[in-house]
């Protein structure tokens, strides 16, 4: 008896204790801060998937096999912490090796100009959405230009292949098909400044498989020059022909 009687008061002692403790206070309802954005209709691609030559005046950051301008930003997992170079290249491509990191240009190369890439996901399909052919374009000053399979593979607009992650889709779907070599031509102008302050917004163009999907979007960046880095988003995504033609 004695012992029921304790066991009553403490449950009534660690109920008591429950129902005086402070309920979070409700948060207030706010507006959506993502925009909502239309579907990108789907055109056909006007590029054959042929490596583009690079033009005269052209900086060759990837010729297919010489990676020493290029450095490894070593991911959080990865055991190895130095900046050695660790994606695969193999058949004129480098190769994401996954959870090895980004890789970056040693130097800052990219100002104004054309700067040519080609990119292909994995020819075998696996996953669905930001999980199939993942991989990023980050050009120092700009927003993420996102890689990903985007043939038949639905996701959010401003998270397929060619938009600004999070930021702008692409005006059009041109994707190509899982395995294929596409292109990425990206004409950038760097912002103007005078006495320190931004006059005129940096510029920057995409075309996607020769279709424009990004035209003149206006980034408000006072970078001058900068790296170029690409992705290790746990999919082997290629890269080849990298080609960086600075304005006059």
């Amino acid at each position: 008896m004695k012992q029921t009687l304790t066991l009553l008061l403490a449950a009534a002692s660690a109920s008591h204790a429950f129902a005086e403790e402070p309920k979070p206070a409700p948060k207030p309802a706010t507006e959506a801060t993502e925009k909502v954005w239309p579907e990108p209709e789907v055109v056909d691609p006007k590029y054959d998937g042929e490596p583009v030559p690079s033009p005269a005046g052209a900086v060759v950051l990837f010729d297919g096999a010489d990676i020493s301008m290029w450095k490894q930003i070593p991911g959080s997992t990865d055991p190895d912490k130095s900046d050695t170079f660790r994606w695969t290249v193999e058949n004129g491509a480098m190769e994401v090796v996954p959870r090895s990191g980004m890789i970056s240009t040693k130097t800052p190369v990219i100002t104004s100009g054309h700067l040519h890439i080609e990119w292909a996901t994995p020819a075998e399909v696996k996953g669905n959405g930001q999980g199939r052919g993942n991989s990023g374009v980050f050009i120092d000053g700009f927003p993420e230009l996102q890689v990903l399979d985007s043939y038949n593979n639905k996701t959010y607009p401003d998270g397929q292949a060619a938009a600004f992650y999070k930021r702008q889709p692409p005006m059009v779907n041109a994707s190509r098909g899982p395995g294929l070599w596409q292109s990425y031509d990206i004409v950038i102008q760097r912002a103007k400044i005078e006495n320190g302050k931004v006059t005129t917004p940096a510029m920057i163009t995409v075309k996607h498989n020769n279709v424009l999907v990004q035209d003149r979007v206006e980034f408000p960046n006072p970078v001058q020059v900068g790296n170029l880095k690409f992705q290790d988003h746990l999919n082997p995504v290629r890269f080849r022909n990298i080609w960086f033609k600075p304005s006059p």
